[in-house]
């Protein structure tokens, strides 16, 4: 495993969250979508306007993971009103998980999930839940090797286009 470490985003490294965020963003789904709807979602999602509401919301917190001073991924999570669907204060939401093409198959991605299962054992939440898009079968994958396991699915609305996620959970209580 490469020597990655986590950086805590703040409010000063906006423009570096929009930069991986637009990046990797398009790395993972370019190729599955329409170009006009991948420009709406990049210029919407990850506007500095909206990354500024994120941050400086009281249950959204991004990390960076970082090798050699250089940002290859980030993660999302969200914990009470801030999580995108269930809202649970039982659970923490992974939104994002994201890591630059290079380096996958490198352990970023588990690196950046391992921290988000850390922060959720600390907070002594019973369930870590998230969405990922149906068509995303390496992801899923890797959160079925993680221990997720599906439980519902909901609408991922990118550009105009209307997209199932599958929603998985992991129990950490009783491990």
């Amino acid at each position: 495993m490469e020597n990655f470490k986590i950086k805590k985003v703040s409010i000063n490294d906006i423009i570096q969250l929009q930069e991986i965020g637009r990046k990797t963003f398009f790395e993972t789904f370019s190729e599955s979508n329409t170009e006009e709807n991948m420009a709406q979602y990049l210029e919407e999602g990850f506007s500095v306007e909206k990354l500024s509401e994120e941050l400086s919301g009281d249950n959204s917190e991004f990390y960076f993971a970082v090798i050699d001073n250089a940002v290859v991924g980030y993660l999302k999570i969200n914990s009470g009103a801030s999580q995108t669907e269930l809202q649970d204060n039982a659970g923490l939401e992974i939104e994002r998980i994201y890591v630059l093409k290079e380096y996958h198959g490198k352990k970023a991605g588990q690196f950046l999930y391992e921290h988000a299962i850390q922060i959720a054992e600390t907070n002594k939440v019973n369930f870590v839940w998230l969405g990922v898009w149906e068509e995303n079968h390496r992801a899923i994958s890797f959160y079925k090797k993680n221990g997720f396991v599906e439980f519902d699915k909901h609408i991922f609305v990118l550009g105009t286009d209307e997209q199932t996620d599958i929603m998985m959970k992991k129990n950490l209580k009783n491990q």
